[in-house]
């Protein structure tokens, strides 16, 4: 079932790279008492992904933190590796957490995995944007297809 506005986020664990390494985080962490944009891409590096996407994440944290967002957090299934790669070609300066969902756990566990098997690319996350409110879906915003609408910052500024 694909996850609505209303629902609690589902507990999981994701993975980042920090200063000292690997390292895990759990879900219900994340999203604790703050408000957080929360977004998925099908793959890091991907054209839409890596040329509208995630930059605009970037250059709008601020003004998305101006209107009460407390953390700017991107999901990918890729593995950890990837995730920081791509932030520091992308040049994310701390202002958005890279997340990896390795083998699409949480993914799955949101309903909204993208299956891109017949593009050699196997099961991804539907691109989406989502406001979660002390771990409750407050805004979403799912993408049809290969689209990049309704999930970007700023439609995300303009719901805000």
């Amino acid at each position: 079932m694909t996850i609505s506005v209303g629902d609690k986020m589902p507990s999981g664990t994701l993975k980042t790279i920090l200063a000292d390494g690997p390292s895990d985080v759990s879900t219900d962490d994340l999203f604790k008492g703050r408000k957080v944009a929360f977004f998925g891409v099908p793959g890091a590096f991907t054209p839409a992904c890596s040329a509208t996407h995630l930059p605009g994440y970037v250059a709008n944290a601020d003004a998305l933190k101006a209107k009460g967002i407390d953390a700017i957090a991107c999901m990918s299934v890729n593995d950890f590796f990837v995730m920081k790669a791509w932030g520091d070609a992308t040049n994310v300066d701390g202002k958005v957490t890279m997340l990896a969902d390795g083998v699409a756990e949480y993914t799955k566990a949101m309903g909204i995995e993208l299956d891109l098997s017949g593009a050699g690319l196997g099961m991804r996350c539907t691109r989406f944007s989502m406001v979660v409110d002390d771990g409750v879906v407050s805004q979403l915003y799912l993408e049809e297809g290969g689209n990049l609408e309704v999930s970007t910052a700023e439609k995300m500024l303009e719901n805000l």
